[in-house]
């Protein structure tokens, strides 16, 4: 018993595996075909095998679940035969694409049995003849694209029925007479260089807003987005560097010890020049803890040189914005020449490239504003 089950499975399995390779079925005949008729050569779709009878195996074919074919891709393969008819029988296929080859011949009137067909893609072949009327059975048709061959004759009345539409590209051929009304309300149609009734001065155009010729309106829409965006870089580039520029006063805390003898245009009576380093020892690197009050001018800091003078130093924050370095000038000038008892007498002041600061006696208790008036 255990050696008749052994014999049973052995001839199952052998049977399973004679069952891939024996006469093909209908679509895999068809398949192969339509090998044949393009001329393909020995090195392209090697996988067809003509003993299978699954073809859902093959490259460039896409079955479903059940073993049905529904795609066949075969673009830009430099095919130079012709369409096979026995495609027709593919019930099933929902998308067929061979654009960018040299097909020849005329598109066989079995196309139109291909009832399942949502995209028929024959671009940029040189296909011949007129476009058959059967095409208008394929009523769940949503892609037609037949540009850029050499058909000829008139766009089928039967078109009128393709309810589902959404994209025509018949442009680049030798197509004539009248174009069936409801292609013109498709979303996306193309009938140019052609010899159809539409035009500059006809009731319709050639091409819809969206159709072949877009691309170019969307490049440019896509370099002016681009450039408009590359002119706001440079822009902000530009504003940064000016603020950075007209800012580099306020950011330049480097406590080093520099010349201060750098601005020879200020000497007016017995004031006295500081040096960077001694108001900056004097102030504790100008902590915030010693701040005396902040006006339009800048921050007031308080001092102890190292006599234990006490001293409110001024520290000039924006120097370089307009009329700055002029306030400064002036307010050196003015002070260091008034002598009244109610006014504050000026000390000193020091001068670097980055910086200008004014020393003034420390009023305890009072700030600097209080005593000016």
């Amino acid at each position: 018993m255990t050696s008749l089950k052994m014999e049973l499975i052995i001839l199952a399995a052998i049977l399973a595996c004679l069952h891939s390779f024996v006469s093909p079925d209908a679509q895999g005949d068809a398949l192969f075909s339509l090998r044949s008729s393009l001329n393909a050569s020995t090195s392209q779709l090697m996988d067809w095998n003509q003993n299978q009878v699954n073809p859902c195996t093959w490259s460039k074919v896409f079955c479903d679940s059940n073993s049905n074919v529904i795609s066949v891709s075969l673009s830009n393969m430099g095919f130079t035969g012709t369409l096979s008819p026995k495609i027709g029988v593919l019930k099933t296929l929902v998308t067929l694409s061979l654009p960018g080859n040299g097909i020849t011949g005329e598109i066989p009137k079995e196309f139109g049995n291909l009832t399942s067909l949502t995209m028929l893609d024959l671009e940029n072949n040189h296909l011949t003849g007129e476009i058959p009327s059967s095409l208008g059975n394929l009523k769940k048709l949503q892609f037609l694209i037949l540009s850029q061959n050499n058909l000829t004759g008139a766009i089928p009345e039967s078109f009128s029925s393709l309810l589902n539409l959404i994209n025509v590209q018949l442009a680049s051929n030798g197509l004539s007479g009248q174009i069936p009304p409801h292609l013109f309300q498709v979303s996306k149609y193309n009938f140019t260089r052609n010899h159809l009734n539409c035009g500059m001065n006809l009731a319709y155009r050639c091409e819809s807003d969206s159709g072949g010729a877009s691309s170019k309106s969307k490049t440019g829409i896509i370099l002016g987005i681009v450039g408009g965006l590359l002119g706001l870089l440079l822009l902000g580039g530009l504003l940064l560097l000016l603020w950075k520029g007209r800012h580099r006063g306020y950011k330049r805390e480097v406590f080093v010890d520099v010349a201060g003898e750098v601005d020879r245009r200020i000497a007016f009576g017995q004031l006295k020049r500081f040096a960077w380093r001694e108001l900056q020892l004097a102030t504790d690197n100008f902590s915030e803890k010693n701040v005396l009050g902040q006006g339009g001018f800048g921050k007031v800091y308080k001092g102890v040189l190292v006599d234990n003078t006490k001293v409110a130093v001024k520290r000039l924050t924006d120097y370089e914005s307009p009329g700055g370095d002029a306030a400064f000038q002036r307010e050196v000038e003015m002070i260091s020449v008034a002598v009244h008892r109610n006014l504050l007498r000026l000390i000193g002041f020091c001068t670097t490239p980055t910086e200008r600061l004014l020393v003034y006696p420390f009023m305890q208790n009072l700030s600097v504003a209080y005593r000016l008036r």
